[in-house]
């Protein structure tokens, strides 16, 4: 039996698998047990920050393995303190709470924000059209994606999802009732769509008038993937809360709670906890990651990503009747289809190039930051090859 017939018959089959069995990774790209290599412009979604094996990750994890691999949160551990010190420096932020993944740290977000709400009767959590926040009940209930929730509620009370960009949407249900307001400044799942300035100030005069928090979502556009370390900083401001995770870990599960010193006492002893978040190990892996970041990655992104935009502009230029629009910077970019664009990912792969579909017509890609100009190259040789024949078959 083959190990993807292993697979159908005991896991429950709720993802659409790549037909690859994969053998090992390394920098950029994956290779599978037949021998074929692919490039890798899907970075496990955002997770591979520093391509795959990366020695210092490696290393860091060897090195903590050795010593313990989990204590439990009841000690004080100096691989947690040394990961949260850089995180702190590297975001701006004060304060942090350890999770184990992205929807983790939005569901204690949403409580972190209730809670403060509470006593000024303040519940009500808002989250926008496109927006993609994670599995839990929580993020769910903030979430318009009915592949995403169908059959699964009744949802949280106090709970709306307005249309993304909208500000006066957003002027209109925002009351003194409103907790927060959860915003992924660069959506990811929702197709790579930036928030316009008008409704980035919006959100920040509600912020004024009500009393509310601004949760930022950087799991996916965060850790620096834009080229800048939280994709929010292109706009100039400061989200009370911000949850970050995927490529801080390096590959191991880790994701964050950051909040601004004004929210530090707004939980007490025992009010919130997780067993495995902060796991001694996955933070030696962190901050190996951010020391990687501090030295020139993030910056690598940045100027890498302006190459590819490049390219992808005049790949759009080239084929106009196909592609719709480019969005994106660094190493997280979307390519907007006027078709379907999940054939496009199959395409790719029988060229041996993973990309990924989101939002029904973008090709989404969220390459290694480390990726290079040869990389782009052969990124647009496949790219190039798919919509050609794509145009002669339209």
């Amino acid at each position: 039996m083959s190990l993807i017939d292993r697979e159908h018959e005991h896991f429950l089959q709720t993802y659409k698998r790549l037909p690859v069995v994969v053998d090992r990774a390394e920098g950029m790209y994956v290779h599978a047990a037949d021998g074929t290599r692919y490039l890798d412009f899907l970075g496990g979604i955002a997770v591979n920050a520093l391509g795959h094996s990366h020695p210092k990750i490696i290393e860091a994890i060897d090195r903590q393995m050795r010593r313990y691999m989990h204590l439990s949160n009841y000690f004080y551990q100096d691989a947690q303190i040394e990961f949260v010190e850089r995180l702190c420096a590297a975001s701006g932020y004060e304060r942090a709470f350890l999770t184990n993944s992205g929807t983790e740290a939005n569901e204690g977000a949403i409580k972190l924000a209730r809670t403060h709400g509470h006593a000024n009767g303040k519940a009500g959590i808002i989250g926008f059209s496109g927006g993609f926040h994670g599995r839990s009940y929580g993020a769910l209930s903030i979430m318009d994606k009915p592949r995403y929730k169908d059959g699964m509620g009744p949802f949280l009370p106090d709970t709306a999802v307005l249309p993304f960009n909208d500000a006066a949407a957003l002027r209109d249900a925002v009351n003194e009732t409103t907790a927060a307001l959860v915003v992924e400044f660069l959506q990811g799942e929702g197709g790579i769509y930036w928030a316009s300035e008008e409704f980035v100030a919006t959100m920040f005069e509600l912020r004024e008038k009500f009393g509310l928090l601004i949760v930022g979502d950087e799991i996916q556009a965060g850790g620096g993937r834009t080229g800048d370390f939280l994709s929010f900083e292109r706009f100039g401001v400061r989200p009370d809360i911000v949850t970050v995770a995927k490529g801080i870990g390096g590959g191991l599960p880790l994701g964050a709670i950051l909040a601004t010193e004004s929210l530090a006492t707004v939980w007490g002893s025992g009010q919130h906890g997780t067993t495995f978040g902060g796991n001694a190990v996955a933070c030696a892996a962190g901050s190996a990651v951010l020391d990687e970041l501090a030295g020139g990655v993030m910056k690598h992104a940045r100027e890498t990503g302006e190459i590819l935009l490049a390219g992808l502009n005049a790949l759009a230029t080239e084929f106009p009747e196909l592609v719709r629009e480019i969005r994106g910077a660094g190493a997280i970019f979307g390519i907007e289809l006027s078709v379907p664009s999940g054939p496009f990912v199959d395409a790719m792969l029988a060229r041996h190039i993973i990309v990924n579909s989101t939002n029904d017509n973008v090709i989404r890609l969220l390459p290694p930051m480390i990726y290079e100009r040869e990389h782009i190259d052969e990124l647009m040789i496949g790219l190039r090859a798919c919509f050609s024949e794509a145009t002669v078959t339209a």
